[in-house]
């Protein structure tokens, strides 16, 4: 998978821990207190201990080391959290666009010299518990993490990596599919012409049809034009076809050895053990070499630069008149300078986050642009950081003023400085970041420290994050102007400046695909009789071995009988507040205490229900009581760990029909801040503001260009929700919510020039959700807190009580469920008249890849029949999906999947598209006809199970039983049926829902136009 880490704007927010979990694995000490009794020099297993620090605020004790043999660098993170991880990092600096990094990724985890079977990564995916398994190609480097709760697990998984890293087989084959190759059109058929194939090849096609991907490479490369970052390392699509194999094992032999790799792992279990099975098992086999894959820093300008790039135009835009950005970027320091990297970091945050901000403040709310460029704030992930600052969604002739208007604000920072509530209300988000436990704190850390890391920072120094807090506090103290300096130095007098400027081109897609079709004809004119017969060969052979049945035997697998038969139960007290019921769950929550309300819709007229996502996204936006929205939003981030509302429908686990339909309020606080927390939604609930158009202009542009924006990264998910809208009642409201149609009706609000009408809507929605008598609510919370906590949950509710005004509405065509005892505070509801069928949708978008979906309607949750579809989805996507969508059709992704009633197909990023609805057909036959053994079905099951036994935060504990109403009996009851699922089982699953005339289906596809589509009067096109 091609990462381009540039969402590290915020990185202290991917850093959130989990504290103290699954007390039964603690031996007599803690995994702390053991890894303190290392000493610097000892040595353990081929490795010397270098340093052991301790760090308290992340209640983990840090052991680095070396490998004496290769120089490898190892960083152990011990704490007491069983879910463990590991990763292995190699500095990988390519000097061209061919992407050789991003296919050496692909293609090592093809197969190795223990497990040379074909795909060995997938396959573990469905032979393991992990939690967690892929692999990332940065700009500079290629990590390869895991993660699993379970030891046995962690061993197996840790010697398929190490052997997959430094023993790869590296085929040619594996080259030809993962990266690309000429083919035929129809291997099978040598008189269709020759095109480009490969799963890179087609990843990267996808990848830059966004046009703010194409706009955050384009920066990059042009900020840093000297070294590694002036290229492509994920692959130009036009230069992938250049990087040949021996290229690509050339590049494996220096870039993937010890001597340039950087070991971590994470968790409770014993740093001895992972260190014998790593030298063992890899790195004995080794000896030191030079890598030479330093990156230098970036040599600074003398003065600043101006360039201009274009890109697709976008149909779905929420001003089609206005889709250009403009951006300034500005060379930083060293990242290995870690305090000074925290400073900027925060002076980023300081500078361009929430309403607040000087540069939020100057360039959104004129409205000049729909949202700040793609590419905005710090930048940590290179050899040099950067900041950004632009717009996107703008006209031409504005770009002059926008560059007028950063240089203004600038001065105007350097004069004014910063408030001093607004530091105190980041520094206060860092500590909830730090409070907050996560269950994947392991990876979040690996990401953490990567870039520093890569670079040969000091990981354990950039964990200091208590001491870098106190001592930026410090710097404050002495130099009231320590930020205005940091601002003069680093921007006002800083030569080395970038601003680059990005237009929609009408032709550019038209140039694109010509400029592929002269690279085709160029690899192809030169081309003999001979080599035009080779290439049909080398097309069949790779098409026969992709359907040979492939041998696994060699990879290790846990068993069923490794996996729990119970699951652990979640305590609960049931009570009320103000007369509404609430759900309290005692957590070890590390001093934090998590509120969720559920608010019903059941009264809300249909006309509204589209306009429902929009009120959930301003209406903590727009202000309350006698804040404005600016005090509003620095109140949330001084006394709250974010409040957020979000629309939701929940399918019933019992009845395919019926579902709840509200939205859920969130929020979180330290302990200390509870009562100013219901305070806020107090405001929010009883006087919330709907009369600054101007203010919901700003955010409505904003909501429909993130809309827009995000097509191209989820268009599998898009086109899930497109095709089972009509299937299920609930699936008709989920895409009213967040699917196509919710993009098309943002789009229009955007381009509204009158917002009045949508004023007046928002405080009748208000008037519907934001009711005690349609709510219930969570409280998860330490014991020793509970109690506090319910009288400040009273005292919100007496006041929201007091304020309400009576509001008797006619009711729409719903009908409630009768309400089971144990589920008397939701509010199920069927549609009267909803009738499924067939519904086939294209949506032409500007890509040159595809998004495919068909769904099926099935049963629910609860029924005997649903244990075997999920494994029946799981199933089909390991042995039959994937092969024939991935490796054969060369899509990035595909697969199946079971939830809310609903059995689904998808394909991501696919150069095909009626194809794959044939693919997706061919796999219920297989399914139909039993072509499969028990194994087959024992891996499935623990793929399935990986996921039923993920870890859960304490925030997050009992939410099933809150949301959807299942009990721990409920949910023991599935995995008791899960365990049960057998071959006939899913012979008669695969028949009875999945079967031609079986069933009643629904397809999507977004993607480029398509002819035959056109021509089908079975589809709608939009």
């Amino acid at each position: 998978m091609f990462r381009q880490v540039k969402s590290v704007v915020r990185r202290l927010q991917h850093l959130r821990y989990s504290g103290p979990q699954h007390a039964w694995r603690l031996k007599s000490t803690s995994a702390q207190e053991r890894a303190l009794q290392y000493q610097p020099g000892q040595s353990i297993h081929g490795f010397t201990v270098k340093e052991v620090v301790s760090v308290p605020d992340l209640f983990l004790t840090a052991v680095k080391l070396t490998h004496d043999q290769t120089g490898a660098q190892y960083l152990h993170a011990a704490r007491d959290d069983s879910n463990n991880l590991f990763s292995v990092q190699l500095r990988t600096t390519p000097r061209d666009s061919t992407g050789v990094p991003h296919i050496l990724e692909h293609t090592v985890l093809c197969g190795s010299e223990r497990f040379p079977c074909r795909d060995p990564f997938f396959k573990m995916l469905n032979r393991s518990l992990s939690t967690f398994m892929n692999a990332f190609t940065a700009s500079d480097y290629t990590m390869y993490p895991f993660s699993t709760q379970n030891s046995k697990d962690f061993q197996n998984l840790l010697s398929v990596y190490l052997d997959a890293v430094f023993f790869p087989c590296l085929r040619e084959q594996d080259f030809r599919q993962e990266g690309w190759r000429l083919e035929n059109e129809d291997p099978e058929d040598p008189a269709s012409p020759l095109v480009f194939k490969g799963v890179v090849f087609n990843e990267m096609k996808g990848a830059f049809s966004d046009s703010e991907r194409v706009y955050a490479q384009q920066l990059q490369n042009k900020l840093f034009p000297d070294h590694t970052y002036s290229v492509v390392s994920g692959g130009e699509p036009l230069d992938i076809p250049d990087l040949t194999w021996e290229e690509l094992r050339q590049f494996h032999a220096t870039h993937y050895h010890p001597s340039n790799a950087r070991f971590f792992t994470y968790g409770d279990l014993p740093l001895e053990q992972h260190l014998q099975q790593i030298q063992q098992e890899a790195l004995s086999r080794f000896q030191r070499i030079q890598p030479d894959t330093h990156v230098p820093p970036q040599p600074t300008w003398t003065s600043p630069r101006e360039d201009h790039v274009t890109c697709g135009p976008d149909a779905m835009a929420p001003d089609p008149s206005k889709q250009n950005t403009v951006c300034m970027s500005y060379l930083l320091g060293d990242i290995t300078d870690t305090f000074e990297a925290f400073t900027l970091s925060l002076l980023s945050s300081l500078m361009v986050a929430g309403p607040s901000s000087p540069f939020y403040t100057a360039l959104l709310e004129p409205k000049i642009g729909s949202d700040f460029s793609s590419v905005v704030g710090y930048d940590g992930s290179t050899r040099d950081a950067s900041f950004s600052i632009g717009l996107q969604g703008m006209a031409e002739e504005d770009i002059e003023r926008v560059k007028g208007i950063i240089h203004q604000t600038i001065d105007d920072i350097i004069r004014t400085g910063f408030e001093e509530e607004r530091i105190e209300a980041l520094l206060h988000k860092i500590e909830i970041q730090m409070k907050h436990q996560s269950t994947s704190f392991g990876l979040s850390l690996a990401s953490y420290i990567a870039s520093c890391w890569n670079h040969d920072g000091d990981p354990v120094e950039l964990l200091q994050i208590g001491e870098f807090v106190s001592r930026f506090r410090r710097c404050l103290q002495d130099d009231p102007r320590f930020l205005q300096d940091k601002v003069k130095h680093y921007f006002q007098d800083n030569p080395h400046r970038l601003t680059l400027s990005m237009r929609p081109d009408e032709a550019y897609r038209h140039k694109q695909a010509l400029a592929e079709q002269e690279r085709l004809h160029r690899k192809t004119r030169a081309l003999s009789e001979h080599d035009h017969q080779e290439i049909y060969s080398k097309g069949l052979e790779l098409l026969a071995a992709q359907s040979e049945p492939q041998d696994a035997s060699c990879l290790p697998a846990l068993q069923v009988s490794d996996i729990q038969r119970t699951s652990p139960t979640t305590p609960v007290n049931m009570g009320t507040a103000g007369g509404v019921a609430v759900q309290y769950c005692e957590q070890p929550t590390n001093g934090m205490l998590y509120f969720r309300a559920m608010c019903s819709l059941n009264t809300l007229p249909e006309e509204l229900k589209l306009y429902v996502p929009l009120f959930c996204s301003v209406i903590t936006q727009l202000g309350c009581g006698s804040l404005d929205y600016r005090q509003q939003a620095q109140q949330m981030d001084l006394k709250t760990g974010g409040m957020s509302v979000c629309p939701l429908v929940i399918p019933d686990s019992a009845h395919l029909d019926m579902y709840e339909q509200g939205v859920l309020l969130f929020s979180s606080c330290l302990e200390r801040n509870i009562p100013d927390m219901f305070g806020l939604w107090s405001d929010i609930f009883n006087s919330p503001h709907f009369k600054d158009e101007d203010r919901l202009r700003v955010l409505v542009m904003m909501s429909a260009q993130e809309l827009a924006n995000g097509i191209s990264d989820s268009g599998h998910m898009y086109a899930m929700s497109r095709a089972g809208r009509s299937l299920t009642p609930a699936g008709d409201l989920q895409e009213t919510f967040g699917g196509m149609e919710q993009v098309k009706f943002m789009k229009r609000m955007a381009e509204m020039s009158d917002l009045s009408p949508v004023l007046r809507a928002l405080p009748r929605i208000k008037k519907h959700i934001l009711n005690p008598e349609n709510m219930r609510c969570a409280v998860n919370a330490t014991p020793n807190k509970m109690s506090s906590a319910v009288k400040d949950l009273e005292s919100f509710m007496e006041q929201v009580a007091r304020n309400r005004r009576s509001h008797q509405t006619s009711r729409p065509t719903i009908v409630e469920r009768p309400i089971e005892a144990s589920d008397a505070s939701r509010k199920l509801v069927s549609e009267v008249g909803f009738q499924p069928c067939q519904v086939n949708t294209f949506y032409p978008m500007p890509f040159p890849v595809n998004y495919v979906s068909e769904s099926i309607r099935a049963v629910p949750f609860t029924h005997a029949d649903y244990a075997s579809l999920c494994i029946l989805a799981r199933m089909m996507t390991a042995k039959y999906l994937h092969g024939e969508i991935r490796e054969k059709g060369g899509a990035y992704g595909g697969g199946a999947r079971m939830g809310g009633g609903v059995f689904s197909f998808y394909s991501y990023r696919d150069p095909n598209s009626v194809q794959t609805l044939s693919a997706f057909r061919r796999g219920v036959d297989w399914a139909r006809s039993g072509s499969f053994s028990q194994q087959d079905i024992d891996e499935a099951k623990l793929s399935v199970f990986s996921a039923v036994d993920a870890p859960v935060a304490p925030s997050d504990k009992g939410m099933g039983r809150f949301l959807n109403g299942l009990t721990d009996e409920a949910r023991q009851g599935h995995r008791e049926r899960l365990f049960a699922v057998s071959d006939k089982d899913l012979v008669d699953v695969a028949s009875r829902y999945l079967g031609f005339g079986q069933q009643t289906s629904g397809a999507a596809i977004l993607g480029p136009e398509n002819e035959s589509i056109k021509k089908d009067p079975s589809w709608i096109i939009k």
